[in-house]
């Protein structure tokens, strides 16, 4: 549905005479549709209700990788040319939208997640498989939910604001690698779920199995920081040239006046 939705949409802006950039179609499948059908129909899978790390590398990727590389096609962007920019503005100027759209919350939902870990809920999500299934769509939402209002809301928050979140994203390195750490160094299997059948050699203990889910929980999580990171950048810059023209607007009795308000603490 997604793939088909986007194609149309770029389908009939060309044939509205408008240009829309190979890069971004090409970042749209083969960073964001390809790696999440590799994930949802490949090993990562198949083996998700057996492995603890085949599963935590699933949950990590669809929340992490999976959004980054749908955000890269700008399908915000496409469906503002088609005509639903004033939805979509509607939509990011809600509360909900600017509040989930920071780096702040991002923090939070994404150390929550990775906390679920530690957690027997982490086994019950795992062996139930309804819900096993259905996180194949709901993680990957969740991430977009986080990752398309971030790179759309850079004239919505201010230069110092973002340079708050700009912060928050490199204490969220240091939390993200919690997780990870203490599945890593804890010597007891933590969701209480017993040992799935060993039908492979290569299958490895309740306790190994677990210690590679808290190695692939903090890599990805660390790995995932990148992008934000630049997508933070690129907002901050382009804030700050937003900002920047508007001073340069200014004539100089409205700059002086600005000034004299701002002296006199008036907002």
């Amino acid at each position: 549905m997604a793939s088909a939705a986007y194609l149309v949409g770029v389908a009939r802006l060309r044939r509205r005479g408008e240009k829309w950039p190979l890069r971004r179609t090409i970042g749209f499948f083969a960073l964001g549709l390809l790696p999440y059908a590799a994930i949802e129909l490949g090993f990562l899978a198949v083996f998700s209700a057996e492995l603890r790390w085949a599963f935590s590398t699933r949950i990590a990727l669809l929340i992490f990788a999976v959004p980054a590389g749908i955000a890269a096609g700008r399908p915000l962007d496409l469906a503002a040319r088609l005509g639903a920019g004033a939805v979509i503005e509607r939509v990011l100027a809600s509360r909900v939208t600017r509040i989930f759209g920071n780096a702040m919350v991002a923090t939070v939902v994404i150390a929550a997640v990775s906390c679920l870990f530690l957690t027997p809920l982490a086994g019950i999500l795992r062996v139930n498989p309804v819900v096993e299934a259905s996180l194949g769509v709901v993680v990957p939402l969740v991430g977009l939910a986080m990752v398309l209002p971030m790179m759309a809301l850079g004239a919505v928050h201010t230069g110092t604001f973002i340079a708050i979140e700009f912060l928050l994203a490199f204490v969220e390195l240091l939390i993200d690698s919690v997780p990870g750490l203490l599945l890593r160094l804890n010597d007891s299997v933590v969701d209480l779920i017993p040992d799935a059948v060993q039908t492979m050699s290569w299958w490895p203990s309740t306790l190994h199995d677990q210690h590679l889910a808290g190695d692939m929980i903090w890599f990805i999580a660390e790995f995932a920081d990148v992008p934000i990171l630049v997508i933070l950048l690129v907002r901050w810059m382009r804030t700050d040239r937003v900002e920047a023209q508007g001073f340069d607007e200014l004539s100089d009795e409205e700059y002086d006046e600005m000034t004299r308000a701002h002296l006199r603490g008036e907002r």
